[in-house]
Order: C-alpha cells, then structure tokens, then sequence
C-alpha cells in the first residue's frame, strides 16, 4: 500500500545529506568536546564550527547561539530564565501558544514566580489583536511577551517585527517560538526585535533532540541546568555533537534552498485548498490560508459532521495518509485541541492538520485527496 507522509509539522524526514555529515562524525569523532586532548579539540571545532554556521544564517553573533536537547528546552529557557534575570512579575502570552509555552507559564503562575498572566485577545483564524497587546503592555510592570510566529496547528502568522516594536516601545521583554518556521522563513536578529528565538532541528529535516536558543546579547539570563561548563557555563550536559552538527547542515540546506521549496510547498498547498472546495461540500479550513497570512507548510481543514468523526484520522492511517489531529504534542488526549477551543472552532467538525515538505510530491497530495473523496463518500457527504 502506498504511504504518503502528511505530517511534517510534527517532524521531517532527514536529509540525505545531513544523514551524511553526522554519518562522518559518528565514524570518525568520538572526542569528549570538553577534554584537552587532541581528539578532544577536535570535535570542539565541529561544535563551534556549527555555532557559527547557525549564527551566520541568522545574522547573530556566535556568542547568542546556545545548543539545546530541542524547542520544549529552548523555550522553557527563555521563559524560566528570562523572567527570573529580571524578576519580572507579569507575562503575556495567548491561549493558543504550544504547551512548551503554556504549561511553563501556567507553572510560573502556580509557583508565584510571577503574579499575573495576561492573555492577548486572537480572533476566529488565530491573529494576534495587536492593539489588545499594547493596553497589555502599557497597562502593566515591565512584561514577559511570549507568541508564536506561526501556529503549530493552523499556521496562522503573527507579525514579529510589529511585536517586536511594541515590545521595545514598552520595555517588555520578547520571546517568539519559532520551531515551526526556523529554516522556512529567513530571519534576520539585527532586524528582529526578540530576544529569544528558538529551534527544533527535526522541523527542518534534521535530526530529533537537538535544538538550540538564540539570546540576543543585550540581555543576560542563568542557565537552567546546571551540572558542567559546557555552552559556555550556560547549559551543563555533553553537547549533542552528532545532532549540533546535524542541525547546522539541514539549516545551512534550508537557507540555500528556501526560495525554491517555498514555491514547490505553497503550490501543493494551494491546489490541496482548490482540490479540497471543489470536491468535499461544507469543506473549511481553520486558521489563515492566504500566503502572506499562513505558514506555508500547514493547512488544518474542518471536515463536515460525520458519523464515527473520531475515526477519521484512523481511517486515513489504514489507507496510507499519515495526519494530524491538530498538534502531534496532544496525539492521544481525550479533551481536544486547546489551539481548535481558543479560536472556538465547531467541536463537531473533525479537522485534520495535513502538512507538507520539500519532499511532498503532487502525487502524494493527488493521493491523499482520493482516499479522503473515498472517506467522504463511506459517510454520505459527496
């Protein structure tokens, strides 16, 4: 049976080419990256080698990269670390955020880290009400700003520069979550007014557990594991060299190629929508779908109400599409999307989030529109 892979907001598959680099370290660098010692030396200059490389696509300093175990570490950093350097008491967030920032936020609330949570108003497609953010700001203490530059569910885009700007206005301090869009948009940090931007290397086709934070270097913040001196006494553990290397390749391969896999992904994105209006009746889409408005790589679609909706996914799966039922983050939870009930999206529709990659082919996305044209006529709704 044919197997097509619509779930690539939850991960990718490796490249080539990066399997090929770690493929060489595995093999012939095995040196602790901290001992003094010739192979020791090394496999730090892979480490820092590849500090530079991410540095550089970003328009950062080497000195503001800092290696991660993924994005859940890297924001429970910048939000741990950055609210208690500066003792802040207020942060802002929105009810649609990933858990790595949700959960973290509500804890520091539990705790009393902070005293208040403010959360900023978003409408039915998941846009930030930017103007509902600036009383936030300008009504309270110094803030703690988190939002995410494209939902990991819709897609949807939030305006990091116009954030960005607020932020400055107010003397807030910004964090953007960008593990979904790291390696398909170019950010720029001396444009950028964030002080935190974070990554997942398996987003953008490189290896599972290796991340890092970039922590622009006008702020200081501690660490949060503590244990050794390694990223420079900012993250005690042995450094994931295997994977730091990796995740510098598929970056590298993600700048070089940016144009070119935007154009091919949004083109399947695009004929996904067009196919999906003209064959499926009552079809809607949660989130933004525009270009200008929408991650290019995801698309949540809102199917009629259907008997057994429950297992649309499953039946997806038994014939070869592999989906999400919004975050893979919540894959097996009984209480729904928390990202579907903050923009009140109708609880008896299933929607399913597909979402593409350089890889994704028209095939694939032809393919997958014919079992779900054959799912739609098992329940009567074409």
């Amino acid at each position: 049976m044919k197997r097509v892979y619509l779930d690539n907001a939850a991960t990718t598959p490796l490249d080539s080419d990066v399997i090929a680099e770690m493929t060489n370290v595995m093999q012939n660098f095995y040196g602790n990256p901290s001992a003094i010692h010739t192979l020791g030396r090394e496999v730090r200059t892979l480490v820092e080698k590849a500090r530079k490389t991410v540095a550089t696509l970003l328009n950062a300093s080497p000195a503001e990269i800092f290696f991660t175990s993924g994005g859940t570490e890297a924001d429970n950093t910048a939000i741990r670390c950055g609210i208690a350097a500066y003792s802040i008491k207020h942060a802002i967030t929105s009810k649609i955020e990933h858990h790595a920032v949700e959960h973290t936020l509500d804890m520091l609330l539990k705790e009393g880290v902070i005293d208040k949570l403010s959360f900023v108003n978003i409408d039915e497609k998941g846009n930030v009400d930017y103007n509902h953010l600036e009383e936030l700001l300008q009504n309270n203490e110094r803030s703690f700003v988190s939002l995410m530059h494209a939902n990991n569910e819709l897609g949807t885009l939030t305006d990091m520069e116009r954030v960005g700007d607020l932020c400055e206005k107010y003397n807030a301090i910004y964090h953007a979550d960008t593990v979904q869009t790291m390696g398909h948009y170019a950010h720029d940090v001396r444009k950028l007014k964030a002080h935190f931007l974070v990554c997942a290397a398996h987003k953008l086709h490189g290896p599972k557990g290796v991340g890092f934070l970039y922590v622009n270097n006008s702020i200081k913040i501690p660490p949060m594991i503590y244990g050794g001196a390694q990223e420079r006494n900012m993250r005690g553990g042995t450094e994931n060299v295997y994977g730091i290397v990796g995740l510098a390749k598929a970056l590298e391969i993600a700048y070089a190629e940016m144009a070119e896999h935007q154009a091919h992904i949004q083109g399947l994105k695009d004929y996904f929508i067009a196919q999906l209006k003209e064959e499926i009746p009552g079809i809607e889409f949660n989130g933004e779908t525009d270009a200008d408005k929408s991650l290019y790589t995801v698309l949540n679609v809102s199917f009629p109400e259907m008997d057994m909706a429950d297992m649309l996914l499953f039946n997806l799966d038994i014939n070869g599409v592999c989906a999400s039922g919004g975050s893979a983050c919540s894959s097996g939870s009984n209480i729904g999307s928390h990202v579907l009930n903050g923009i009140k999206a109708d609880p008896n529709r299933p929607a399913v989030r597909f979402s593409f990659s350089k890889f994704t082919t028209k095939e694939d996305v032809d393919y997958a529109l014919g079992v779900i044209k054959t799912i739609m006529k098992q329940n009567a709704l074409v």
